[in-house]
């Protein structure tokens, strides 16, 4: 197990990555901003609709992982090599997000393969958490001692599943696009409550 100051840093970096890649959604829309002079601010929503519907729903995103990451990595203590590299795993999905969502904000979101992309890039950062998740229960150790016993993969495993089933979705019927992101609202009902239930056996 790693010494608590690697521990950090890895934490660290994990969080400059989000920071990174939250800030980069944003640098299409600063190139919109001359439109503003000429058009308007109502014009410049008419005509960048598509744009700011990508960049609200990536940073929602992005949000939503770093929240789970953050939850998890809070009850750690430690790591191990495995973990790392799925960390590194859950970054790179991470640093990738902005260019699938270039892709969504614009005319090539017509292609079937774009709403792919970018529900793909969602199912590796759902399914690094997952593995981090399982590494964390597998080797009790690196968990925090008042917290021991209180992780469960029904959550990040329902998650997982219901994104990869949107992918199935996406690719077998491409007209319903980011709409398949939809699943992941039972999904997580399903996992929380599978959750709750399993924490009395493992108290």
């Amino acid at each position: 197990m790693a010494a608590q100051r690697g521990f950090d840093r890895l934490v660290n970096l994990s969080d400059a990555v989000v920071a990174i890649a939250a800030t980069l959604l944003v640098l299409p829309l600063v190139d919109t901003a001359a439109d503003v002079r000429s058009d308007g601010v109502g014009s410049l929503f008419a005509d960048h609709g598509s744009e700011l519907f990508a960049f609200a729903l990536s940073f929602a995103v992005i949000c939503r992982f770093w929240l789970i990451h953050h939850a998890l990595f809070n009850r750690l203590v430690g790591y191990t090599q495995p973990l790392v590299w799925a960390n590194f795993f859950w970054m790179a999905s991470i640093a990738f997000l902005p260019f699938p969502t270039e892709l969504v904000s614009f005319s090539v979101a017509d292609h079937p393969l774009t709403s792919a992309l970018y529900v793909g890039t969602m199912c590796v950062a759902s399914g690094a958490t997952t593995v981090i998740q399982w590494i964390a229960i597998r080797i009790p150790a690196l968990q925090q001692e008042d917290v021991r016993g209180t992780l469960t993969l029904h959550a990040a495993l329902a998650s997982t599943v219901a994104m990869v089933v949107a992918l199935v979705v996406v690719l077998v019927f491409p007209a319903v696009g980011l709409w398949a992101l939809l699943l992941l609202f039972p999904a997580n009902l399903v996992g929380d409550r599978l959750s709750r239930r399993a924490l009395p056996a493992n108290n």
